[in-house]
């Protein structure tokens, strides 16, 4: 790793030889780096939003795109399908911005505005796009169903603006350069229309998009991003045990972030410099030292997706036994690709006598402990072991509420149970959330129970 060289974390900052190298890497990285200054905005339009009938999912995930390509958004806003309120953001952005995203209003009903308004903004003629005509003819027809007259409107172009093709769906995406730009006369902009479903603006943007960025706003320094996630663990307390460390590299250019999820943090290393994959993979070293076993994924992956990944790897197979999660743990499972060569059963036995005739479970400990117990996870855990032939099982039971608890066991008390080629272990823990919350960090926390129990992986 030239220009980065490796020491003893304990040590940064401690030595005179240590100073040394830290002021002459800084006066290196300050002299040789640079940071890209491109403006980026997104124009989320739809009145549905305003109302909040549908989420705002564009934002997050074209931020997150972008940013994993190292192309920072600077500010985004969301606004109705009304011409002065869509008008006046994207001119107010193209005020400010090299690059403004717009989503929504290239459909063929009155509300979507987008595509002729923009038209106007610059005095473009819109002309029918033969190419386009016949996608969305060939799709209506391929699929058996009438094109409404009102379908064509979608073909058309503004006139020098260039096409994103739509596989997925009748809209196709627009881009343009604005050069002139009226409202950012020093500068020209580029202007990019996605259509609003995610099903078609997703690929759209991965397959047309990115390319057209690379070639036309490619960025001045290399990019480096990794993200290390961790569980079972507070980010405060991620922050500090890594901060301290971390920070003469964050004086060489390391961008570094944290992002708190329902028992998950995120670890955000980052880099745009000349040795942006060293920076990085220096920093990846010492917070893997700090955190540890806390540390289940480099990169996207869900601890779920962890568990699958392993198991499929050891050839094992897994059963699971919910009460309070209602099926959390098998839907979360069943998300990932490959998951059907280990999951051998999930079961919701969310009543007493679910778990007895399922599982097994003895009507003598229920009655003398209580379905949210540790005898009781233990018995549905080896229970879902036994009627299923699984390598190892999971079992949940606790009180979601908001009604429920008691003295000793108030709401948000669980029980989670392992079951597997070991003596079975039972945690009791303590998730006082919402419903949802509760499922998703007790399903968590029953997957982290799981991977930390599973071989190492070689």
């Amino acid at each position: 790793m030239a220009g980065f060289p490796l020491l003893p974390h304990q040590q940064i900052g401690v030595d005179e030889q240590s100073r040394a190298i830290q002021n002459r890497d800084l006066q290196l990285a300050v002299s040789n780096r640079k940071i890209a200054s491109m403006i980026i905005e997104l124009v989320n339009t739809g009145s549905e939003l305003m109302l909040g009938r549908v989420l705002n999912t564009h934002q997050q995930w074209l931020c997150r795109q972008l940013a994993d390509l190292g192309y920072l958004v600077s500010r985004q806003v969301a606004v109705p399908d009304t011409g002065t309120d869509i008008t006046a953001a994207v001119g107010e952005a193209l005020a400010r911005a090299d690059l403004v995203i717009t989503t929504g209003g290239l459909g063929p009903t009155s509300d979507d505005l987008t595509r002729d308004l923009i038209a106007a903004m610059f005095g473009k003629t819109l002309r029918e796009d033969a190419e386009i005509l016949a996608h969305i003819t060939e799709f209506f027809e391929s699929r058996q169903r009438r094109m409404p007259e009102r379908t064509r409107v979608q073909a058309l172009v503004p006139e020098g603006a260039l096409v994103l093709p739509n596989p997925h769906g009748t809209a196709p995406g627009l881009a343009m350069e604005v050069r002139p730009n009226p409202f950012r006369a020093s500068k020209a902009s580029w202007l990019v229309m996605l259509p609003g479903p995610p099903r078609e603006l997703r690929p759209m943007f991965k397959d047309a998009v990115v390319p057209l960025l690379r070639r036309v706003l490619s960025l001045p320094a290399a990019f480096v991003c990794r993200t290390l996630r961790a569980t079972g663990i507070g980010e405060s307390v991620v922050e500090e045990r890594v901060s301290a460390p971390l920070q003469p590299l964050v004086q060489l250019g390391l961008e570094l972030g944290y992002c708190a999820r329902p028992a998950q943090v995120d670890v955000r290393l980052a880099a745009r410099t000349a040795d942006a994959e060293a920076l990085v993979n220096r920093a990846e070293a010492i917070v893997r030292e700090r955190l540890g076993d806390f540390l289940y994924s480099h990169g996207e992956e869900e601890i779920e997706a962890t568990i699958v990944r392993r198991l499929n790897t050891l050839n094992q197979t897994l059963s699971l036994a919910e009460s309070c999660t209602g099926g959390c743990l098998a839907h979360r499972v069943t998300n990932v690709p490959g998951a059907s060569a280990v999951l051998l059963a999930g079961l919701v036995t969310y009543s007493n006598a679910a778990k007895g005739k399922f599982l097994g479970v003895r009507a003598t400990s229920l009655d003398a402990h209580g379905a949210v117990s540790e005898p009781v996870a233990r018995e549905m855990a080896e229970g879902a072991c036994r009627e299923t032939g699984a390598d190892y099982a999971l079992a949940v039971t606790g009180i979601a509420g908001p009604s429920g608890g008691t003295e000793t066991k108030p709401v948000g008390t669980v029980f989670i149970a392992l079951a597997g080629p070991f003596s079975t272990i039972v945690e009791r823990k303590f998730n006082p959330f919402d419903r949802e919350t509760f499922k998703q960090v007790t399903a968590q926390q029953a997957f982290d129970l799981l991977r930390r129990k599973l071989p190492a992986p070689r």
